[in-house]
């Protein structure tokens, strides 16, 4: 559901930059795995509750409960921050999230690192299984025409600039990235190319 708005007023910055601050009568947070609302400027699962949640799936309980809890909150599956001024930063998805050597990285964190490199056109970012730290950072990038780059030269454009946790280990260079009719990017089918090209086991979670 929408749940916040930018005014007119709002500094410049925070039109661009964020998604604006919260609707009247609507209810917002960011929670943390365990369900706790995180510190302020913190990223946690955005969740919402108010006029403006449904109230369900048409015939799927399942689905409902996934999604609404008991107290009426309903989690987006986005991460998010919230300022002290209220305004709202989407900064990935829950889903999409690393958690590498039991560091949090936000894929789209880096992914918007990257693009500031003058030869990067697409690029995108997601975790494969690695034996030693859980998981590990890969990146898939399009370059720009008439562009060439070496894996070297993506990791030293990081190093000193973002944490090296977060500095992708794999890079792999594409002619386009697999997305869906809508324009999607398809980060399981890289997920899964990696994984075979790598030879890698997907642990089992239960």
């Amino acid at each position: 559901p929408v749940s916040f708005h930018s005014s007119v007023d709002d500094p410049l910055e925070k039109r661009v930059s964020t998604v604006g601050r919260v609707h009247p009568h609507v209810e917002v947070k960011a929670i943390d795995a365990d369900g706790a609302t995180v510190a302020v400027g913190a990223p946690g699962e955005l969740c919402t509750r108010g006029y403006s949640v449904m109230k369900g799936y048409w015939d799927d309980e399942e689905k409902t409960r996934e999604a609404i809890d008991p107290d009426g909150w309903m989690h987006t599956g986005d991460l998010a921050t919230i300022d002290a001024e209220g305004y709202c930063n989407i900064v990935g998805r829950v889903k999409d999230m690393v958690i590498r050597g039991g560091e949090n990285v936000y894929p789209r964190e880096v992914e918007e690192f990257l693009y500031r490199h003058p030869k990067v056109r697409e690029v995108q970012v997601f975790g494969i299984p690695d034996p030693k730290f859980g998981e590990e950072l890969c990146a898939w990038i399009v370059l720009k025409p008439g562009q060439t780059a070496t894996d070297q030269e993506i990791k030293a454009f990081c190093a000193g600039q973002i944490a090296h946790y977060k500095i992708p280990r794999h890079i792999r260079f594409r002619t386009e990235l697999p997305m869906t009719v809508t324009g999607k990017p398809q980060k399981f089918l890289m997920r899964e190319a990696m994984v075979d090209e790598l030879g890698l086991v997907t642990p089992k979670t239960a």
